[in-house]
C-alpha cells in the first residue's frame, strides 16, 4: 500500500465496540459491580438502584410478617392462658359452696376445743371449792379481797415467811394473767377484765407492801446480823422469785468504800457522807415485774360464738390497737361472720362448648372485686371488711430518755436499790435491853440532800454492781433505766459510766440518787424471722422450729400441750430450766418472754419490724387452715412471701407422714388470699415471682381443697381424726408468732 504502510491502522467498528465494553467493564468494576456467572461467560452487571430498594422493601415486609405472626402467636398463648385462668376461677365459683361446707366440718375443731376448755375451767374452779385448801380463786373478787385484808391484817412477819406468802401471791398473779389471755375476748366481760387487772395491781401492791413491812422488822435488830468480819449487818436470801439483800451501817467506818454480797454477787459504792450516817442499803431484786403498766392484751385473735345450730359457725376477728393505760372499751372492732344461705353465692354454670371473651373476664374481675370489698367467703362463711381500730388521736410523743415500752421491754426483773434510815438499836443496860420505839415505818434516806441550800450542789455518785439471772438471755448490751414514779415511766438518764463483763453476768453503773433500776432490750431484736418450719413427728404431735438472726427456737406440740425443745445461741443450748416441760401455749409464750427471747408480736410492733404486713383476712384465715391439716402436712417459709403483696401470702407445703426431715425436692409452693388457693408453678430458686398455676392444677376455695388434690388418703384421713386440741394448740402458737408476716 502506498503512503498507508506507515500510518495507523483504522479500527473497525466491532473493535471499537468491544473496546467501549472492556472500558465499561473496568469502570464498572472500579464501582464495585457485582460478578454473575452466566454459563460460560463471566458478566460484570451493575445492579440498578431501584431492584436494590425493591430487595430491602421484601427483607422489611419478611421481617414485618414474622412479627406480626410472633405477636399473633403471643397474644394468643396470653389469651389461651387468660382463658385458663377465668375457666378455672369459674370452677372455683362454681363448687365453693361444696368446698366450704365440707371445710366447715373440720372447722367445728375449733368449737369442740373452745368448749373443752370452757369445761376444764368450770371443772378447776370446781376442784379448787372442793380442795378447801384456803387458798382463794382469783376470779371471784370476794375471795381475793377477803385474801387481801386477812394478810393485810398480820403485822410483824419475817422476811422468809413473807417471801414464801410471795410465791403464793405471785401465782394468783399468773392465773389472772392467764385467764386474760385465755379466755375469748367475746367472754370475757368488760366488768370482769377491769377486775382482773385491778386484782393483779393490788396483790403488786400489797406483796410491795410486806416486803417493806419485813425490811423494818430486820432493821429493827439488825444487832443480831452483824457480821463478825465488819460489824455491820448483812443478810442475803435467794429464792426462786426473789434475791434480798440488806447491809446495815452499824460501826460507821469512814474509811468504808463498797461491800459485795458474796452469795447474791451484788454490791454497791457508798459515797463518804453516807458510809457515817446510820443508813441501811437494800438491793430488793424481784425476778419479775411489777413496777411496769400492765401490758396490753394482743388483740389479734380468733374468736367464736356458739351456735344456735350445729350447722352454722359464727367466727369473729378481733384486731385492735389501744394505748397504753386505757381500759378496754365495750366498742370493740369485732368482726362477725354468719354463715352463707344457700352456700353458693356466685355459682358459673357451664354448658358443653365454653366461650369466654376478654369482657366477660373483666366483668367477672370486677364482680369479684366487689365481692372482696363488700363481704368475703372464707372457710364457709362471710367475712366482712376487716377493720382495725385505731386512735385517731395524735400518738403519744415519747420524750428524751423515756423507754418506749412499744419497742423495749424489761428483761431480768428489777431491782429496787434503797437507802434506808437505820431504826434505833437495842442497847444492853443492866441486864435489862432497852430499844427507842419510832412509829414512823420503814423511812428512807434522802440522797442527795432535798434542800434549797443544796439544789444546784453536786455530791458524789453511788456505784452499784449487779448480778444477771442465768435464767434470761441478753442478745445484746442491755440499756438501764431507772423508774420515774412521778411520771410513771422508765427513765435513761442519771445513769452513767455503765461496764458489761456479760460473761460473768455482770454489769455495773453509777447513779446520781438511789433508784429502782431494771435492764431493757429491744422487743424486737429476733424479728423479722429468717425462716420458720411446722413439721408434723407423730399422731398429734409436730416440731415448730422458728430461726432468727440470733437464736433458733424449737417448740414441740403434743394434744393441747406445748413443750420447749431447745433455744440455740451460737452454737449451744441456752434455758436448760425452761425446755422439756410441758405447758400451755399461753404459759409458754409468757415464759419465754420473760426469759428475754420474744418471736410474739404485739400490736404495735409493725412500726418497729420492717415486714410486708399482710391482711388479716389472708393471714388469719391461712392460719386457720394450716392448723386443720398439720397432722399431716409440713409447712415453711418462702422468699416470694415478700413479693406476693399484702393480700396474699405464700409459703411451702409438703405432705409428710415420717418424723425425719422434709427434702428440698419435696417441698411445692402455695399461694392463698384467704378466699382463693392455688399451687405456683415456680419454685424456690426461681428467678422471678409469678402467680402461674403450676401445670395440671386447680384453683380452690380454700387451703384444705388445694392440699388434698395432692394428697394420699392415708393424709386425708390423718387430717380427719386429728384432736382438736392439737389443731387448737397449733393455731395459737401460729397466731402469737405470726410467721406469715414477721419473717
Amino acid at each position: 500500500m502506498s503512503g498507508g504502510s506507515g500510518g495507523q491502522k483504522k479500527l473497525s467498528k466491532a473493535e471499537r465496540l468491544r473496546l467501549q465494553k472492556e472500558e465499561e467493564d473496568r469502570r464498572l468494576i472500579e464501582e464495585g459491580c457485582t460478578c454473575i456467572a452466566d454459563n460460560r461467560f463471566l458478566i460484570l452487571q451493575r445492579k440498578p438502584v431501584y431492584e436494590l430498594n425493591k430487595k430491602k422493601q421484601k427483607d422489611l415486609k419478611r421481617r414485618e410478617l414474622c412479627k406480626r405472626r410472633g405477636k399473633d402467636l403471643k397474644q394468643k398463648l396470653v389469651r389461651s392462658h387468660h382463658n385458663k385462668q377465668l375457666f378455672q376461677t369459674a370452677i372455683d365459683q362454681e363448687r365453693r359452696g361444696t368446698e366450704l361446707a365440707e371445710l366447715h366440718s373440720l372447722e367445728e375443731n375449733f368449737l369442740r376445743a373452745r368448749q373443752w376448755k370452757a369445761d376444764y375451767r368450770a371443772h378447776a374452779k370446781w376442784e379448787h371449792y372442793m380442795q378447801c385448801d384456803g387458798s382463794p380463786d382469783p376470779a371471784v373478787p370476794q375471795e381475793i379481797n377477803t385474801f387481801m385484808s386477812l394478810w393485810q391484817e398480820n403485822k410483824n412477819e419475817d422476811i422468809e415467811f413473807v417471801i414464801e406468802k410471795g410465791n403464793q401471791v405471785l401465782n394468783l398473779i399468773e392465773k389472772l394473767y392467764f385467764l386474760l389471755l385465755d379466755t375469748p375476748p367475746n367472754e370475757l366481760k368488760e366488768k370482769v377484765f377491769i377486775q382482773y387487772q385491778e386484782s393483779i395491781l393490788e396483790l403488786q401492791s400489797l406483796l410491795h407492801q410486806k416486803y417493806n413491812e419485813a425490811t423494818e422488822r430486820l432493821l429493827k435488830k439488825a444487832n443480831t446480823y452483824a457480821d463478825s468480819d465488819s460489824g455491820n449487818m448483812e443478810v442475803a436470801i435467794k429464792d426462786k422469785n426473789i434475791t434480798f439483800c440488806i447491809w446495815g451501817n452499824l460501826k460507821k467506818n469512814p474509811r468504808f468504800k463498797n461491800h459485795m454480797f458474796s452469795d447474791a454477787e451484788n454490791g454497791f459504792d457508798l459515797p463518804k457522807t453516807v458510809a457515817t450516817s446510820d443508813v441501811a442499803v437494800r438491793i430488793l431484786h424481784t425476778h419479775y415485774d411489777h413496777i411496769s403498766p400492765l401490758q396490753c392484751i394482743p388483740k389479734l385473735h380468733l374468736k367464736m360464738q356458739a351456735p344456735e345450730s350445729k350447722q352454722e359457725l359464727t367466727v369473729l376477728y378481733d384486731m385492735k390497737e389501744e394505748k397504753e393505760g386505757e381500759q378496754k372499751s365495750g366498742e370493740d372492732s369485732d368482726l362477725v361472720i354468719e354463715k352463707e344461705s344457700d352456700g353458693r353465692k356466685s355459682a358459673i354454670s357451664f354448658k358443653d362448648s365454653i366461650k369466654i371473651d376478654p369482657d366477660e373476664n373483666e366483668k367477672l374481675e370486677e364482680e369479684s372485686d366487689k365481692k372482696s370489698e363488700n363481704v368475703s367467703t372464707i372457710s364457709g362463711v362471710q367475712v366482712a371488711p376487716l377493720q382495725v381500730a385505731t386512735d385517731e388521736k395524735e400518738e403519744e410523743i415519747i420524750g428524751e430518755n423515756v423507754v418506749d415500752l412499744h419497742q423495749f421491754t424489761p428483761v431480768g426483773g428489777v431491782y429496787l436499790i434503797d437507802a434506808l434510815k437505820l431504826p434505833p438499836q437495842a442497847k444492853q443496860i443492866k441486864g435489862w435491853t432497852m430499844v427507842e420505839l419510832l412509829d414512823v415505818g420503814l423511812e428512807t434516806y434522802p440522797y442527795p440532800p432535798e434542800s434549797e441550800e443544796t439544789e444546784d450542789a453536786t455530791y458524789p455518785r453511788i456505784g452499784v454492781t449487779l448480778r444477771l439471772l442465768d435464767s434470761v438471755i441478753f442478745f445484746e448490751e442491755p440499756v438501764v433505766a431507772r423508774w420515774d414514779s412521778a411520771g410513771k415511766q422508765w427513765r435513761t438518764d442519771g445513769i452513767s459510766d455503765i461496764k458489761y463483763k456479760m460473761k460473768e453476768k455482770q454489769i455495773s453503773f453509777e447513779m446520781d440518787a438511789f433508784y429502782t433500776i431494771t435492764l431493757i432490750q429491744d422487743a424486737h431484736l429476733n424479728m423479722p424471722y429468717q425462716s420458720w418450719e411446722l413439721r408434723p413427728n407423730g399422731t398429734d404431735e409436730l416440731l415448730f422450729t422458728v430461726v432468727t438472726a440470733f437464736a433458733e427456737v424449737q417448740m414441740q406440740i403434743k394434744g393441747n400441750q406445748c413443750m420447749l425443745s431447745s433455744i440455740t445461741v451460737d452454737g449451744s443450748e441456752k434455758l436448760s430450766h425452761l425446755t422439756g416441760k410441758w405447758t400451755s401455749p399461753i404459759d409458754l409464750t409468757i415464759a419465754l418472754k420473760k426469759a428475754g427471747v420474744n418471736i410474739f408480736p404485739s400490736d404495735y410492733s409493725y412500726k418497729y419490724v420492717c415486714v410486708n404486713k399482710k391482711t388479716p383476712l389472708a393471714e388469719v384465715t391461712t392460719y386457720q387452715q394450716m392448723a386443720l391439716v398439720a397432722s399431716a402436712f409440713a409447712f415453711s417459709w418462702s422468699k416470694w412471701n415478700l413479693a406476693s403483696g399484702q393480700d396474699q401470702v405464700v409459703f411451702k407445703v409438703s405432705e409428710h407422714l415420717k418424723t425425719d426431715a422434709v427434702k428440698d425436692e419435696d417441698w411445692s409452693l402455695y399461694m392463698f388470699n384467704g378466699q382463693r388457693a392455688q399451687r405456683l408453678m415456680i419454685s424456690e430458686t426461681s428467678e422471678a415471682f409469678s402467680e402461674d398455676l403450676a401445670n395440671n392444677t386447680e384453683f380452690h376455695s380454700t387451703l384444705y381443697h388445694l392440699i388434698k388434690d395432692f394428697a394420699s388418703e392415708e393424709a386425708i384421713e390423718k387430717v380427719k381424726k386429728a384432736s382438736c386440741l392439737f389443731i387448737d394448740a397449733v393455731y395459737q402458737l401460729l397466731i402469737a408468732t405470726r410467721v406469715l408476716t414477721y419473717s
